[in-house]
């Protein structure tokens, strides 16, 4: 996916991408300090929110292959597996019971499959937004802030379900997140951005160990977050 010269004014903040590439089949990380439009561009590239101008090409990618999910999970006043199911439903995909079931049992929701979803626990809820939005099997998958303020063990089935996928059957993942440990682990590529524009593209070796950017050095500092030695 390739962003040109993309631009959304919002109040006094203004959305200024001049140029992003998103190579497909990679796990992508986006960072930067609050502020600096990361959840902006997210909602543009999800379809959710309108751009004043510019341009995205998505390389073949329609909506119906596109889905996100965010850290607060929007869930329907129904079943865990009406939810679960949902996807399928609306893209007129058959209901395949064993793959419910696969899923069901990855997010350890299998004995919760007939209980009212808004009854489960936030970490549940938030296992079951992000099964959800695999079991359609989509090709691109935004993830915002859906790493955040998870318990660890949420954390790491979140890490397993995204490098099991891109092992099995690599698709495309846009992450943001403040859990840098978290982006330095399952990311290919960390775009890092400023005043609403990606102003540095790198690996997370080069990214988070060896930066030269100093606004990037900057805002790693401020974390308190050490990835040396």
């Amino acid at each position: 996916m390739k962003i040109t010269d993309l631009k959304k004014q919002q109040g006094s903040f203004l959305l200024n991408v001049k140029n992003a590439q998103f190579e497909a089949g990679k796990v992508h990380g986006i960072i930067g300090a609050n502020g600096s439009g990361k959840t902006t561009l997210s909602k543009i590239i999800m379809g959710t929110l309108p751009y004043d101008s510019g341009s995205i090409d998505y390389e073949g990618l329609t909506d119906r292959d596109i889905t996100m999910t965010g850290q607060r999970p929007y869930l329907m006043h129904t079943s865990v597996y009406n939810n679960l199911i949902y996807p399928l439903k609306v893209r007129n995909r058959r209901i395949d019971e064993n793959l419910v079931d696969y899923w069901l049992e990855k997010a350890g929701l299998q004995d919760k499959k007939k209980q009212y979803a808004l009854s489960l626990s936030s970490g549940e809820q938030q296992k079951l937004s992000f099964i959800r939005a695999l079991i359609f099997k989509p090709k691109l998958v935004i993830v915002d802030e859906t790493l955040s303020n998870l318990d660890p063990d949420s954390a790491d089935l979140f890490e397993r379900l995204i490098l099991e996928q891109q092992q099995k059957d690599p698709i495309t993942w846009i992450t943001i997140s403040h859990q840098l440990v978290h982006i330095r682990k399952i990311c290919d590529m960390v775009h890092f951005m400023e005043k609403g524009n990606i102003i540095e593209k790198a690996t997370p070796q080069e990214m988070f160990v060896n930066p030269t950017n100093p606004s990037v050095i900057k805002y790693l500092a401020s974390t308190e977050v050490s990835f040396k030695g």
